[in-house]
């Protein structure tokens, strides 16, 4: 990509025309290929999981769940799980040599003391400067769910967030502020989605990579109220 114009937001709020979007495992794979050599990594719950399947042998990468487990692998193949051996999301893991398993409070400590290079979390709403919304959406009927995202979100030294972009009702999960209760502030460093990958900090949101066939004009089609500009190559 070329270039650093930006553009003005309009309020639709449909899938552009024309695009491929990224699979869930695209997008896994890319959060994969970002996490460096040596990193310590928590995945939340939910699409961020896929992200131990596309990690390569070529790097070291540690896997930590909230729930006392560090050192895992790859998800087990179909008959070799073992329920004893489960993460976060309470889905069956493997462990790597070296791994192990210890009380969820000093699991905790590791989290809060700074000692986690890197989380993936999921997400109902982002800012375009990093503010986290993924526990509750507010609503009367939701049931709330914290977990260890406050605790992971302001711990790990980078926060990237992996969501679709657009709600089902085709409104973007990036926006100008969270309408949602918050989970962190300023905390997303990076954003991976199905249509575009995305930088945020205080000045705001940077496109990085797009999905094939979208244009910077489209997105920002789809995303009011947010100013995106392209970052430079």
């Amino acid at each position: 990509m070329k270039g650093s114009k930006t553009m003005s937001s309009t309020m639709s709020t449909t899938r552009p025309a024309g695009v491929t979007p990224w699979s869930r495992d695209q997008m896994a794979a890319r959060v994969a290929a970002d996490i460096p050599d040596g990193a310590v990594v928590n995945l939340g719950i939910g699409l961020p999981t896929a992200v131990a399947n596309h990690l390569g042998s070529d790097k070291e990468i540690v896997l930590h769940s909230e729930n006392g487990v560090i050192g895992m692998g790859q998800a087990p193949q179909p008959g070799e799980e073992d329920y004893d051996l489960i993460n976060a999301g309470k889905q069956p893991v493997t462990l790597l040599p070296g791994g192990c398993f210890f009380h969820h409070a000093d699991s905790f400590a590791m989290m809060r003391g700074g000692h986690l290079d890197v989380c993936v979390l999921g997400a109902f709403q982002v800012s375009s400067t990093g503010d986290l919304a993924n526990w509750h959406t507010g609503a009367p009927d939701a049931i709330p769910a914290v977990g260890g995202a406050m605790d992971l979100a302001i711990g790990a030294k980078k926060t990237f967030v992996m969501m679709e972009y657009q709600t089902k009702t085709g409104q973007a999960k990036l926006v100008p502020a969270c309408t949602y209760p918050l989970t962190g502030i300023g905390c997303v460093s990076r954003l991976y989605t199905d249509l575009a990958v995305i930088d945020l900090d205080t000045s705001g949101a940077t496109v990085v990579d797009m999905a094939p066939g979208l244009t910077l004009a489209a997105l920002q089609d789809i995303t009011p109220g947010v100013t995106l500009r392209l970052a430079q190559h």
